[in-house]
Parts: C-alpha cells; structure tokens; sequence
C-alpha cells in the first residue's frame, strides 16, 4: 500500500511538471479534447475506408478526400 501511494505521489509531480502554470481544469480540458480528436480522426478513416484494403484515407490527396 505504501508502494501505491509513493506511485500516486510521483505520478501527480510528474502530471504537474508537465502541465507547468496552466491551470489545471484548462489542462485537462486540452488533453481530453485532443484525445477526442483523435477518437473521431480515427473512427471516420475507418467509416471512409469502409473495411476496404484499397481505399487509404489518409494517403489520398487533399483534392480526392475533399470530392468523395
């Protein structure tokens, strides 16, 4: 149990080095908004491609992917 907190401890230090002055709810505001992003960059390949090996999204050219 004490090795769980030390490693709560460290993650927290870590979290707010990295996260420096901004404040914390704007942090965590970014972070989950890039993941989301992300989540839907990714999920909208996969519906464009379709389960299709031929079709690469994002190997298209912006002019092809803008004229589907």
């Amino acid at each position: 149990m004490i090795h769980r907190a030390a490693l709560q401890r460290q993650r927290r230090q870590i979290a707010n080095d990295v996260r420096g002055t901004v404040d914390r709810w704007d942090f965590k505001q970014y972070v989950l908004g890039t993941l989301f992003y992300r989540f839907i960059s990714e999920n909208f390949a996969d519906y464009i491609e379709a389960g299709d090996d031929s079709v690469n999204y994002a190997a298209m050219p912006n002019a092809t992917a803008l004229n589907l």
